[in-house]
């Protein structure tokens, strides 16, 4: 069964351009004009989402968070394609849930290297999820396998990147990590997006935390630890 990719953009040759090149590549490739088409279409339940910011009807920070809460989604990887360039949309996007940041124009070469990154990605997640499901520390509990977490029996809307770097943190206990090592190890290798990225994520999951503060710590000059319930 070929891997099927949905491919969002408001211009038609965009779309006709990069789903001949995906095409080539053996993907098999829905297409959606704007984000209320998007949304519709994701019942197709399609293996990654290549999705246009700027779009009539919906755009694509909102068809993005309505992906991140419909159930069966959560792991679904996003890909922004836009031509949108500072780091604050780049912030904006990655907080909404999306995996990857593209910037047009971009060369097909280039995005069917990242949309294979994000998909191998997300095969090493649905791998690690089967043979590690649940940890559970204290009032916390994790599981990968469902992609909850909850914590003192109320279970919090995390979106993918949250969840997997308080998993990461947390199978991790007491051991400082930096910025780059958790990017490396939550977004890959061959994904790249700013430090400034942790930052922000680890900011939103102590707001959903917030009867824990201190559960993560800052280590001034250095990264992050999962300190717990000490």
């Amino acid at each position: 069964m070929s891997t099927k990719i949905l491919l969002v953009d408001d211009e038609k040759d965009i779309i006709e351009f990069l789903q001949y090149n995906l095409e080539q590549e053996g993907f098999e490739v829905i297409t959606a004009n704007n984000g209320e088409e998007a949304l519709k279409k994701i019942s197709l339940k399609p293996d990654l989402v290549i999705l246009d910011i700027m779009m009539p009807k919906m755009d694509g920070y909102e068809v993005c968070n309505e992906i991140r809460r419909r159930k069966g989604f959560e792991n679904l990887p996003v890909i922004f394609l836009t031509a949108k360039s500072s780091e604050v949309d780049e912030i904006k996007g990655l907080e909404t849930g999306a995996d990857d940041f593209i910037r047009k124009p971009i060369s097909p070469k280039k995005l069917i290297a990242r949309v294979k990154a994000n998909l191998r990605k997300n095969e090493n997640l649905n791998y690690d999820n089967k043979v590690d499901d649940k940890l559970i520390i204290g009032p916390l509990v994790i599981n990968r396998d469902k992609y909850i977490v909850s914590l003192d029996g109320e279970e919090l809307f995390l979106p993918r990147k949250e969840f997997e770097i308080l998993d990461y943190l947390a199978h991790h206990p007491g051991k400082v990590f930096s910025r780059e090592t958790i990017l490396r190890e939550v977004w890959g290798t061959d994904i790249f997006v700013v430090e400034r990225t942790i930052d922000v994520h680890v900011r939103k999951i102590r707001e959903k935390c917030e009867k824990y503060p201190d559960m993560i710590e800052t280590i001034k000059g250095v990264g992050y630890k999962f300190k717990g319930f000490e």
